[in-house]
């Protein structure tokens, strides 16, 4: 039906009259529009500004979001080949077919226009009409793509006049809440534009936890099955691309500043310290990228920040008392207590022990705050905590389950990730290494502030509950882990949690009424433009031009190029009249790219007996390749291991570089492997 009124309308209504007017409509539509709006706005400058300031923000919206619909459906113009005789009157265009931009912001306009003056709307719509029309007539686009376009034009319009509308009533009653709502709605959609137009590579920690969703589990050897369900039922939903795997991202990012916001607003009842704590976890770079990518401490900080909210509305019910007692009453009831926040709690926390173990920070957490409050103590004694500990060690009980199945490796490997094997030593390069990286994923200037201004809070008022709550869930986790990088390693993100509280606490601080002088602004204001600046290049890392070797982000590219070049290879060996092939790496990061990026999509292995353990040796499955032949892709220029060479009858080596501004960005050697013959249970030597 599409495809027949496309060449009705192309081919049926060919006219001398509109092969010169249809060409020219759709070329010029700006023109077209502005010489209907300039009489109607020359009456009002006032609202002028205002009916163009929402005309830019609903052609921003509009244009992006239907850039993004396009890269989602990706159906091809009809000039493009997918039919034949279509008379094409102007360029092609390069993007996608569905749907019409043109449609799409000729709709914009007409409804946001015709909403201030009603008497534009007839010619306004009239425009929009003929710019839909043009666009099939042209050859460009399908009639249901223009439909498509005049849909979502008046429906990201309409959007457009109702956050307006809700937000000029509500800011003059609550600005600092409007300003958080709008700017965490405006972020999360720009960064699904990111997601969509501008999809950097998924790191190897993503397509592990991908793979892991496409083999689903009680629990896996490093984490929980929490990431693995997710990337799941997203890709279920949208397919194995990098937009589905990372779609949860920046909801999880959003929904953590809003818990945030209302938990600071139930510390403080002020709106200006929420709003700042809550806008500080989207800006700072550590926080901000975890919008992007969908790795375990995205829904982490999630389930840390809602848990952080539930346990104070738990634990801040007795502060009423019953019968005008401040706290310590063991006549409290369980309505009183709250006892659903209790039992919500335990469900964040064993949700948020399903995502990282770091989760369990929040019972020591937790505890040291009762034990240091005399006034909190006596929940030692009631029911409720530990019910809230019972719900979430059931919830988390899966993992228990399948590592006492499993030899309990996960364990074996979390005790190998704290070095506990190398005994009490010192080392001042760790130590500075994990305060260099806290200077980098904060900024050097916000984190002293916020870590000066956490301080000060406690200090000023150490007898008060707020600032002991604050206090108690992020010193003992930044604590253990300064400690912790004297004796090991501990990597830049393990202390993330910390930065919740620490960033309300300092937002207390700063905000006071008797600390927040001229020169903490100017202070702040640099802090917060750094931090701003950081997160942005951070998103568009090739700005910098830098060597890769310099370049962080720079692991997250290539992977792509070598998984369409394996896949061509592995194309050409089943098509030679080859065996069946598996691929394998001596890396599991190398065998999950490849998993993901090869077009094949094929279920890859790992083959490295001098490795600590990882997931593939759990799911194994090489006793069933015997015989066969296989494509050993190895990270650098190098020859083919020695300790290999007697599990294959014989091999070819091909060179693979992947270059990026005519540099070198990584080179690959590719194996093609003949005749496996097996390989014996490799003894796993570290964990």
């Amino acid at each position: 039906m599409d495809t027949s009124l496309f060449f009705l309308i192309n081919q049926g209504l060919q006219n001398v009259v509109f092969d010169f007017t249809m060409p020219f409509i759709t070329k010029n539509t700006d023109i077209l529009f502005t010489l209907v709006a300039i009489p109607f706005l020359l009456k009002d400058w006032r609202k002028a500004l205002l009916v163009l300031t929402l005309l830019a923000v609903g052609l921003a919206v509009g244009d992006s979001s239907g850039n993004i619909l396009k890269h989602l459906i990706e159906r091809i113009r009809p000039c493009k080949g997918s039919l034949e005789g279509v008379r094409i009157l102007i360029g092609c265009g390069c993007t996608f077919s569905l749907p019409s931009n043109h449609a799409v912001n000729a709709f914009v306009m007409a409804t946001i226009f015709s909403h201030f003056f009603r008497k534009a709307a007839l010619p306004m719509f009239f425009i929009a009409f003929l710019v839909g029309f043009s666009r099939v007539y042209v050859g460009v686009h399908y009639p249901l793509d223009v439909i498509a376009g005049a849909v979502w034009g008046g429906f990201i319009a309409g959007v457009v006049l109702f956050l307006h509308k809700w937000s000029s009533k509500r800011f003059k009653e609550r600005p600092y809440e409007t300003i958080m709502l709008i700017s965490l709605l405006l972020l999360c959609y720009l960064r699904y534009y990111y997601l969509a137009i501008y999809p950097i590579g998924l790191s190897p920690d993503e397509t592990h936890y991908w793979e892991w969703s496409r083999r689903l589990d009680l629990s896996y050897y490093s984490k929980g099955p929490a990431i693995a369900y997710l990337i799941a039922s997203t890709t279920w939903l949208m397919g194995d691309t990098v937009f589905g795997i990372r779609f949860l991202a920046p909801l999880f990012l959003a929904f953590s500043s809003l818990f945030v916001y209302m938990f600071t607003m139930e510390l403080f009842n002020d709106s200006k310290k929420a709003c700042a704590a809550a806008l500080l976890i989207q800006i700072t770079p550590l926080f901000a990228v975890y919008g992007i990518l969908m790795t375990i401490d995205s829904p982490l900080i999630f389930f840390w920040t809602l848990s952080l909210y539930l346990f104070w509305k738990a634990v801040e019910k007795q502060r009423s008392g019953v019968g005008g007692q401040e706290s310590g009453s063991k006549k409290l009831t369980a309505d009183n207590c709250q006892l659903y926040y209790w039992f919500l709690l335990g469900i964040t926390i064993g949700l948020g022990l399903l995502t990282k173990y770091t989760m369990a920070f929040f019972y020591l957490c937790a505890f040291l705050f009762i034990a240091s409050s005399r006034e909190q103590r006596f929940w030692l004694k009631r029911k409720e905590p530990y019910l809230a500990l019972l719900i979430s060690l059931i919830i988390f009980s899966p993992v228990i389950i399948w590592n006492a199945n499993h030899d309990w490796v996960t364990v074996r490997h979390t005790a190998g990730q704290a070095h506990l094997s190398d005994g009490l030593k010192i080392s001042m390069k760790y130590f500075f290494n994990f305060l260099g990286s806290q200077l980098g994923v904060i900024t050097p200037i916000l984190f002293f502030l916020v870590i000066y201004g956490a301080i000060r809070s406690y200090i000023l008022r150490p007898s008060s509950l707020v600032p002991r709550y604050l206090f108690w869930f992020w010193m003992p986790i930044l604590g253990i882990y300064i400690l912790k990088s004297l004796q090991g390693k501990v990597q830049g993100n393990w202390a993330m949690p910390a930065y919740v509280t620490a960033f309300i606490a300092s937002a207390d601080f700063f905000l006071g009424k008797d600390v927040f002088r001229i020169g903490a602004k100017i202070l702040l204001v640099v802090a917060l433009a750094i931090a701003i600046f950081v997160s942005s290049v951070a998103h568009f890392p090739r700005t910098l031009n830098l060597p890769p070797k310099m370049d962080p982000s720079s692991r997250l590219r290539g992977w792509e190029e070598l998984g369409i070049k394996t896949g061509e290879i592995y194309a050409e060996m089943i098509s030679s009249g080859s065996r069946d092939v598996f691929i394998f790496s001596n890396k599991y990061q190398v065998s999950s790219e490849l998993a993901f990026y090869m077009p094949q999509k094929p279920r890859t292995y790992f083959i490295n007996p001098g490795s600590r353990m990882n997931q593939y040796d759990i799911w194994g499955g090489l006793d069933g390749l015997l015989g066969q032949d296989a494509l050993f892709v190895k990270m650098g220029v190098g020859d083919f291991p020695e300790e290999l060479k007697n599990v294959f009858d014989s091999y070819e080596k091909k060179i693979f570089i992947v270059y990026e501004k005519d540099r070198i960005l990584r080179g690959y050697t590719i194996f093609k492997c003949y005749g496996f013959k097996g390989l014996k249970l490799r003894k796993i030597k570290s964990y």
